[in-house]
């Protein structure tokens, strides 16, 4: 008879939830048919390079302390960590809507300013269609995860030590730290 410990089946499930989050990110509905996200998983030595990433840019910029070095504890508590990136340029730039939603007269124009902009914690400008794909492929995953009683939270502070890390080839990257434990580390936070 075969036994495994409640620490290695919550091993198993966590890293299997997360594949299926990765995949249902990538099975989202994507504007104008085309798919610009990508996704990275990591666990283990990775999520100590991550928090220690997070922690740099705490030091870097005095503003970002707090919210910075608490979630770099909440990516040590995570059993694994799931990336969902977007690239940010216009989508068929060859027969573009030129909406505007960005600011910019027309999706040529966003193109060219994105060539010039400095990158941040996120390169931009981004097309609003690329940010509604990563919004909706966060959805998918986090509903997932979720429906399948997998502590999760949305990071903005993860994805931008990611980005600093060249983790994923994307403009705007969002971590998704996951969990199973007694408690949430995500909630109740200081």
């Amino acid at each position: 008879m075969a036994q495994m410990t409640s620490q290695q089946i919550e091993k198993n499930a966590v890293t299997m939830v997360a594949a299926l989050m990765a995949a249902g990110s990538r099975t989202a509905p994507k504007t104008r048919g085309i798919d610009s996200t990508a996704s990275l998983f990591l666990e283990g030595d990775d999520l100590e390079k991550l928090a220690l990433a997070m922690e740099r840019k705490a030091d870097i910029k005095p503003d970002y302390l707090a919210t910075f070095r608490r979630d770099a504890k909440n990516v040590r508590k995570s059993a694994c960590v799931l990336l969902i990136g977007v690239t940010g340029e216009p989508k068929k730039i060859e027969q573009p809507l030129d909406c505007g939603a960005c600011g910019y007269a027309s999706c040529e124009h966003l193109a060219k300013a994105r060539k010039k902009m400095p990158p941040r914690d996120f390169g931009g400008p981004v097309c609003m269609f690329q940010a509604m794909d990563l919004g909706i492929a966060l959805g998918s995953a986090v509903k997932l995860a979720a429906d399948l009683c997998i502590d999760n939270r949305i990071m903005y502070t993860i994805g931008a030590a990611a980005k600093d890390l060249g983790l994923l080839d994307s403009d705007v990257i969002m971590g998704i730290p996951l969990s199973i434990s007694g408690k949430s580390p995500y909630f109740d936070r200081g």
